[in-house]
């Protein structure tokens, strides 16, 4: 595309610009100064139109350049103005709230001129306009006479080829009048200058050619030009404004508008303002609930036992329902229960035992496995004395209580803790265990004694290792930490009677003194971090998932476990058994690798659906009845109160939402307002060259300010609310720092508050880019 020094090696002397009205042919020159003297302000704001083509003028053809203008279209028109055609009008037309620069930079603005070029041909017209020392200045600081320079500076800005004005010295004084026109003469040596005016002394004073003009038809021609016939060599270089000028337009005008604009902005921030603590509080409470769901996930861990129920029907189904009428039959109705129906025995085997260790660490680092094996061992009491003692937390006399069946069952208070699938990190007990006494376990034979918060532990786990002591008694840490035992082989502990039945050997200092027996120490006394959610070891004592496998490996070889394998009575007492008591012996006596449960603690809760996926794709294409299923407590309760607090907020926000609404509304009120506000300057711009979507464009951008600054305005307002809505909750639920906005929210409301504040305003946008130029210019 040629540019526009480039267009005018086209034109010569005599090139002209032709216009047809009413059956007469008008022609001008490229350099003369023609003066068109209309009688009424109707004929001259006419010849205006037709000349600059502002509208739709439809009566002849105007010829440019040998090109019709009868093809053209809006945006043609708009590029020849921005092109040809530079404005010097009565009132000046100056734009308020840009400064004297930017006023004279405009029309190269729309013309796609760079920033430093636009700058320097700016300097240039104002210093040839004599204004050299008030380019920084606004409009209002300038008088009458320097305002009309101005406006003569822009219009030679773009280096137009015809310079249109309208009444130049209509509102100057005389002497201010003689320099103006001195100025335009001068002009006219290089380019085509058409002056309408009423003022006859002044066109016969200054004009070459003056042109008598009234009611829409041409009276005289003071030097009528003949045109000839010429190529079609006209060129148009497109306008356009990006929309950051509109922003800079829109902005100058905003800020001359301070009060009424942050009343604007406040007003619009309303809606944002409330979906704002809306949110805060939901994040607030929804952090609340996701903390108290992770502390119970940690005490209740996905859970796979042999024996599990299945989950997959409705959760509510689970925990038990009776609806529905009461029966009136006379006779009772045999079925299997619900629960009953719901069992379902899993299949473990030691392939799944390697699918569950190869869990990503990164979603679970932390695995527990529970074995019933039994523990053979031995302390010796003082130099004499060896007794068989226990760890377990359970009266020995009292046998199996609930508490161990719930412990077995969801994870909560076992003696086993987790194994750490990646060793790099920090092992379970360091991560959330503190050392009271000793050290952290470094071996499989170190156990550890586990005590709550307030340094109490289970008084039966002391007694089971025979240790003397009476209820609320007090030990020294040191009196526990290093107490050792001896783990006794089975072949060691158990000797084959005649009979072919097995009883423990009784020769307790004989098993302990052999080089065989594992000697095991308490390494430790442990307590739970204060910031830990995973406090799962029940007070007592404690040992690694390595111990038990490390005593299968050693047993499942030995002479009572082969025995009882080949036996379906129990070889220690001679009963009969089932297959499941025969395998369950066989897992105390170490005959059994395979876990009878297995616990699996994600790192956090949004872990935890990943870790199910991972669960559940072991089970695609397997038939019901060989599946693995495993029980998800955490998770059948966050169903039951699932969508709970997303459908408040939802509610909440969608009340907040109308003031929303309302806000869009009372932007679009205020963006037609600002349009009438404006109506002149819209004027100026169609004269420059802006296309309608141009105009648009700078409405647009005031909105996008207004919905930026009601957004931003909005979220600082929220987030200073959380402040006091925090203090007032704190005091009412004891819940610290409830309302928090999220960063996220915030971004998103500014966006929402921008686009919805644009919407409002684009209707009115729209009404003032088909303003019809001539007429927004006669505003006042």
């Amino acid at each position: 595309m040629l540019e526009l020094k480039d267009i005018k090696k086209y034109y010569k002397v005599g090139d002209t610009v032709t216009k047809a009205l009413d059956g007469v042919s008008v022609s001008f020159r490229r350099q003369e100064f023609v003066a068109i003297l209309g009688a009424s302000g109707s004929g001259k704001t006419t010849m205006l139109n037709v000349i600059g083509g502002l509208d739709n003028y439809d009566s002849g053809d105007m010829i440019i350049d040998g090109k019709s203008t009868q093809t053209f279209k809006d945006n043609d028109w708009d590029a020849y103005r921005n092109n040809s055609i530079g404005f010097v009008f009565q009132s000046y037309n100056l734009i308020s709230h840009l400064g004297i620069i930017e006023n004279v930079e405009l029309g190269m603005t729309l013309s796609g001129v760079s920033k430093d070029e636009k700058r320097e041909h700016a300097r240039k017209a104002l210093e040839r306009v004599g204004l050299s020392d008030h380019m920084n200045k606004k409009p209002n600081q300038l008088s009458g006479g320097q305002m009309q320079r101005v406006a003569i500076a822009r219009a030679l800005a773009n280096d137009p080829d015809i310079l249109l004005c309208d009444e130049p010295t209509g509102a100057l004084d005389t002497e201010t009048s003689i320099q103006i026109m001195n100025l335009i003469k001068e002009l006219s040596k290089e380019k085509l200058v058409v002056m309408v005016t009423h003022n006859p002394e002044l066109a016969y004073e200054y004009a070459d050619r003056i042109i008598e003009f009234s009611d829409g038809q041409i009276k005289k021609d003071s030097k009528p030009h003949i045109e000839k016939k010429k190529t079609d060599q006209f060129l148009l270089k497109r306008t356009k404004m990006g929309f950051l000028t509109a922003l800079k337009l829109s902005f100058n005008n905003l800020r001359t508008k301070k009060g009424r604009t942050f009343l604007t902005a406040f007003a619009s921030s309303i809606g944002i303002i409330s979906i704002g603590i809306v949110l805060a509080l939901s994040s607030g409470f929804q952090k609340q609930i996701d903390q108290t769901q992770s502390e119970t996930m940690s005490k209740f861990p996905i859970t796979i036992s042999k024996i599990t129920a299945d989950q997959t029907a409705n959760p509510k189904d689970a925990l038990g329902s009776d609806k529905g009428s009461f029966s009136k039959d006379k006779k009772i109705t045999v079925k299997t229960s619900d629960e009953d129906k719901r069992q379902h025995t899993n299949k473990i085997d030691q392939a799944y035992v390697d699918y569950i260790k190869k869990i990503d660490p990164k979603l679970s680092n932390s695995i527990g496995f529970s074995r019933v094996v039994n523990m053979n061992l031995i302390r010796k009491v003082d130099d004499k004395e060896f007794k068989p003692v226990s760890f377990s937390n359970v009266n020995a006399e009292s046998g199996v209580s609930m508490a161990s069946s719930m412990s077995s069952m969801t994870g909560i208070g076992v003696s086993s803790f987790p194994t750490t699938l990646d060793k790099q990190s920090k092992g379970f007990l360091e991560e959330n265990y503190s050392v009271l006494a000793g050290d952290y376990p470094k071996n499989a034979t170190d156990i550890v004694l586990v005590v709550d918060r307030n340094n109490s532990t289970n008084i039966q786990a002391l007694k089971n290792i025979d240790f003397d002591v009476k209820e609320n008694e007090k030990l020294a840490f040191d009196s526990i930490v290093g107490t050792e035992f001896k783990l006794i082989s089975n072949d060691d502990y158990y000797q084959k009677l005649p009979t072919g039945n097995f009883i423990p050997t009784t020769d307790y200092q004989k098993m302990y003194d052999n080089e065989k027996s594992k000697t095991l120490k308490v390494s430790g006394i442990l307590r739970v971090k204060s910031s830990s959610t995973m406090n799962l070891l029940a007070p007592g004592f404690a040992y690694s998932n390595e111990l038990t496998s490390d005593i299968v490996k050693d047993n499942e070889q030995s002479e009572i476990v082969k025995a009882q394998k080949d036996s379906n009575d129990n070889v220690m007492t001679g009963e009969p058994m089932d297959h499941t008591t025969k395998e369950n012996t066989l897992a105390y006596l170490g005959g059994s690798s395979i876990p009878s449960s297995i616990m699996i603690y994600p790192n956090n809760y949004s872990d935890k659906e990943e870790v199910l996926n991972y669960l559940d794709k072991y089970n695609e294409g397997k038939s019901k009845k060989d599946k693995i299923i495993y029980s998800d407590l955490a998770g059948t309760m966050t169903d039951l109160t699932g969508g709970l607090m997303d459908a408040i907020t939802y509610v909440l926000i969608a009340f907040a939402g109308i003031s929303l609404v309302t806000s869009m509304i009372m932007i679009g009120i205020i963006t037609y307002t600002s349009v009438l506000e404006r109506t002149k300057e819209i004027g100026v711009l169609k004269a420059l060259g802006a296309r309608k979507k141009d105009i648009t464009r700078v409405f647009d951008a005031e909105t996008c300010i207004l919905g930026i600054a009601s957004g931003s305005l909005g979220v600082v307002i929220a987030w200073l609310a959380t402040f006091p809505i925090n203090h007032v909750l704190y005091n009412m639920t004891d819940l610290k720092n409830v309302a928090q906005l999220n960063p996220v929210h915030s971004i998103v409301l500014i966006l929402v508050s921008t686009v919805l504040t644009m919407i409002g305003g684009h209707i009115p946008a729209k009404i003032a880019a088909k303003k019809d130029a001539a007429i927004a210019l006669r505003a006042d």
